[in-house]
């Protein structure tokens, strides 16, 4: 049975661009009031009013996920703006393009920071008050690489491989809380997401293979939201990649190798130790 949303409030990370905004205005038009929370305060006041003006209900806090006082701050005043909170959507991340040998430590550390630490503040300030309501829904937003990684992607899909182990474990603890717990992993997407990475990075990505938009993603957390499911893996043939790797993950790792060798011409294209 479909869940109906209107009234239900939400607190969205990284609200202020591409799946994040997407997913506000989404949830806005459903009769959701959110609650958006990002670093950019022009930005921020930019979606909330946007919402607002199409009639939906929208506030917005100044958030850094990376300190844990602010994550709580911005559930706070969901609790405290609208009584409740059902639905909070850890969606804030960062990427870098880069071999993992030659990872800057404090760039991994700032991935963590962001990616999963901020995934957990959100949860940590979340399910207390999902209990004591008696229910609610934590989604986070990973990758597909959160389920396999290519290469030039290891630490970003190290955070996000942590965030889908994150959120199986959390579904079983929570769920007699009436807590659902779903993880989204994405393909490709259209923002800002790769520009901002690749200013930060030695090399240089384009989205590729199917691409989607961030309403398309946005559309599948709505539904996700409204039919809840543990795990969405936005481009359903991507799951044949998860079965290929645990099946057989020395040819995925030929197949990745070619693509790896496109990425860097000239490299050596690396073969799987037998």
């Amino acid at each position: 049975m479909s869940r109906v949303l209107k009234n239900r409030v939400a607190v969205i990370t990284g609200g202020t661009s591409g799946i994040g905004r997407a997913t506000a205005v989404a949830l806005a038009r459903e009769g959701v009031r959110v609650v958006l929370g990002a670093r950019r305060v022009d930005r921020l006041a930019e979606v909330a009013e946007g919402i607002r003006k199409a009639g939906g209900d929208a506030s917005a806090i100044q958030t850094d996920v990376t300190q844990a006082d602010q994550v709580a701050r911005l559930v706070s005043a969901a609790t405290s703006g609208f009584g409740s909170l059902d639905i909070l959507i850890n969606n804030a991340g960062i990427g870098y393009f880069g071999p993992v040998e030659s990872t800057p430590v404090a760039e991994a550390r700032h991935l963590f920071e962001v990616n999963l630490l901020g995934t957990l503040y959100g949860i940590q300030a979340a399910v207390p008050v999902m209990r004591r309501q008696g229910g609610g829904h934590i989604i986070n937003v990973s990758s597909v690489v959160g389920k396999r990684a290519t290469p030039g992607l290891g630490m970003y899909a190290a955070t996000k491989f942590s965030q889908v182990a994150l959120s199986e474990s959390l579904r079983l603890e929570v769920a007699r809380a009436g807590i659902r717990v779903s993880v989204i992993c994405p393909v490709s997407t259209a923002t800002e997401f790769f520009s901002v990475a690749a200013s930060r990075s030695p090399m240089k990505f384009s989205p590729s293979g199917p691409i989607y938009s961030a309403e398309q993603v946005a559309t599948k957390i709505v539904r996700c939201i409204q039919h809840p499911r543990p795990e969405v893996i936005v481009y359903p043939p991507a799951r044949l990649m998860v079965i290929l790797n645990a099946c057989a993950p020395r040819l995925l790792d030929r197949i990745l190798g070619v693509y790896w060798k496109r990425m860097r011409p000239g490299a050596e294209e690396p073969h799987p130790v037998t």
